[in-house]
């Protein structure tokens, strides 16, 4: 939560930058290779799954922060007679994003690294009520990829990213050891420009 909150006041500080740009990613991805240690979920959890979130960038030059969001339904849920009825996850995170100089790239793809963290929600309906599984998790985020302007405003993006919970409970009677979920991320999505860098 103090990351995301960190990010947002980054976010927010500056606005008003000439040397910089807003960017705000709309997307759509899958899930990779995932991993769970709730009850009846680590093989649902490996299958891909729907991904859709956004994104809002503040870019500088080289350095620059960002927020994001984004749900993936029925992480927790697959083709195993033990599936849960119902489940959902939703990440919410910030991150430092490290990028080449745009005068670099020019009108090129601009890759992207970002490291970050954040917090991530499980739901999980299991087949009783006492297994019922709704956690908050810190979680940790990192990945990279790149973004390309179709024109000054529209462009594209494309993103990989890995997602790990930290410091889950033990003992709960709900996961296998510590609860603990990961994933890789892999989206591609629309990306809109506000503001330009010199």
């Amino acid at each position: 939560m103090r990351t995301a909150g960190l990010v947002v006041c980054l976010l927010l500080a500056f606005p008003a930058a000439g040397w910089a740009e807003w960017q705000f990613k709309p997307f759509i991805g899958t899930t990779l290779g995932g991993s769970s240690t709730f009850l009846f979920t680590e093989e649902a959890a490996s299958e891909k799954h729907l991904v859709v979130g956004g994104g809002v960038t503040w870019l500088g030059n080289v350095f620059g922060v960002e927020g994001e969001i984004v749900r993936v339904p029925g992480f927790f849920e697959g083709d195993a007679v033990e599936s849960p009825l119902g489940s959902s996850l939703t990440t919410l995170t910030g991150a430092v994003v490290v990028t080449l100089p745009r005068k670099w790239v020019g009108y090129s793809l601009r890759p992207y690294l970002t490291a970050g963290g954040g917090l991530m929600r499980v739901g999980i309906d299991q087949q009783g009520p006492f297994l019922d599984a709704y956690r908050t998790l810190k979680t940790a985020a990192f990945g990279g990829g790149a973004t390309g302007f179709l024109t000054d405003r529209v462009g594209l993006s494309w993103d990989l990213r890995y997602f790990r919970t930290v410091g889950g409970e033990e003992g709960t009677g709900l996961s296998f050891g510590p609860e603990k979920v990961s994933f890789w991320r892999a989206s591609m999505g629309v990306a809109i420009r506000v503001g330009k860098g010199r």
